[in-house]
């Protein structure tokens, strides 16, 4: 029962967000609450799963409403202005070339195996550039999320770090046989953005030969006005000092200083000073950017929610668990590669700490009785899963960078979800290749 009112919550969420029918807010908080009800549990066990999942998302919400914040006033302030004008001057506005870059600078970013990190910092410097250059937000979201999912198998990331907690392997051995796979996985992904890249190309020829609008340019307009339609050409304020707190922050971020919350939350406090001293202008600024900042600080509150009901009411678990009641007996020896194959879909439906913590003990267990290593099981699950994280409308740091970017997740699934998952059959391939399971 609990697996089927899960999959039904899952199911009914998607579908919202997918349609655009309501606001992520209302699906991920009232859905839920019902699940919860018709699961048998009282308000007062709902209350300790709502509690459990703001918890788990507070730091994260908190991250991402100072972060905007202070995002927002930088691009206000043209900070990133020279760095379009490089990279355009650099690609010679290439479209194919921009893609490319993309690639590999995500992959390079997010060494520190954080995605919170690496979308604040890719999306504020590239965003610019694609709108200047036509390009679609979306695009720049599938090509990161491509790259990051293969850098995201270091000992430091949440998948191996999880898998070495399940298995008692420790992350790095598990790590070192995965850097040939990381290698092509990069490389893999940066010939393929030359390939969407084309694409792009040949989409935004189309439309100016048609007269036609650039692609995303109507729902850009509706989050951003007119005036702040930044063309790359407009001067920087305070230029030095403003850059020198972006690094600042990345790098206090980067090598854990300081909580991620608290990091933006002086950087913001820095930056009011430095460029608007006056408390009244400071209070002006940010109320400007305020409703962007707590409308996605609320979707993130909002997935904990979901989160804290379908782990704490065990829904996650069961799913994973009852997953694997219907496989047949000839399957036993492959099945931690067929759930390899699906595992970008089963990180929607069972969250990335499930696919862990839940999924891999019992797919362990169940290949086992054909002499299949653990480690195999490891590396089949976490190489076809790790794209699916991006991709994921219940992982907080995939809001942050819908947010980020101003794009709308149910679109965000339907253009990168097939794609990433048919990438993830690329790293498989290689890791078939190379041994590995």
């Amino acid at each position: 029962m609990l697996t089927i009112i899960g999959l039904l919550i899952i199911i009914t969420i998607v579908i919202l967000l997918m349609s655009g029918k309501t606001s992520p807010v209302i699906a991920m908080s009232v859905v839920p609450l019902f699940g919860a009800l018709l699961a048998g549990y009282s308000l007062a066990d709902i209350s300790i799963f709502f509690d459990h999942g703001i918890k788990k998302v507070a730091n994260v919400a908190a991250m991402f409403m100072f972060a905007i914040l202070f995002f927002s006033i930088m691009k206000d302030l043209h900070i990133f202005n020279p760095f379009i004008r490089l990279m355009v001057g650099l690609t010679r506005g290439n479209v194919v070339i921009v893609s490319m870059v993309t690639a590999l600078v995500a992959a390079v970013v997010h060494l520190d195996g954080s995605g919170a990190a690496t979308f604040l910092i890719i999306i504020p410097a590239f965003l610019p550039l694609y709108r200047r250059l036509g390009m679609s937000p979306y695009l720049m979201l599938l090509l990161m999320c491509m790259s990051m999912g293969v850098m995201n198998m270091v000992p430091w990331g949440g998948p191996l770090g999880r898998s070495s907690a399940v298995t008692g392997i420790s992350a790095t051995e598990l790590w070192q046989p995965l850097i040939p796979i990381q290698i092509v996985g990069v490389t893999a992904s940066v010939l393929i953005a030359g390939l969407f890249g084309l694409r792009e190309k040949r989409r935004i020829a189309l439309a100016r030969t048609y007269g036609t609008t650039p692609y995303d340019r109507d729902s850009l307009l509706k989050q951003y006005d007119e005036d702040d339609y930044d063309t790359g050409t407009e001067k920087p304020k305070r230029f030095l000092i403003n850059l020198f707190l972006i690094l600042l922050a990345i790098v206090s971020l980067a090598l854990g200083w300081l909580s991620a919350p608290y990091i933006f939350m002086l950087a913001l406090s820095a930056t009011l000073i430095l460029n608007y001293p006056k408390p009244k202008d400071q209070v002006a600024v940010i109320n400007h950017h305020a409703p962007q900042a707590l409308s996605m600080a609320a979707i993130i509150l909002a997935a904990g929610v979901f989160l804290g009901i379908m782990d704490k009411g065990g829904m996650l678990e069961s799913i994973a668990r009852d997953l694997l009641t219907i496989i047949p007996d000839e399957m036993v020896g492959q099945f931690h590669i067929i759930i390899g194959l699906i595992g970008v879909p089963l990180d929607i439906f069972t969250s990335t700490d499930a696919y862990y913590f839940a999924l891999l003990p019992i797919v362990r267990d169940v290949v086992a009785s054909a002499q299949i290593p653990p480690v195999d099981v490891v590396y089949a699950m976490a190489i076809g899963n790790n794209a699916g994280t991006f991709v994921s409308p219940f992982s907080p740091a995939v809001w942050l960078a819908v947010g980020i970017a101003g794009v709308d997740m149910g679109r965000h699934l339907r253009y990168s979800f097939f794609w990433v998952w048919g990438f993830s059959f690329i790293t498989l391939a290689s890791g078939r290749f190379f041994g590995l399971f």
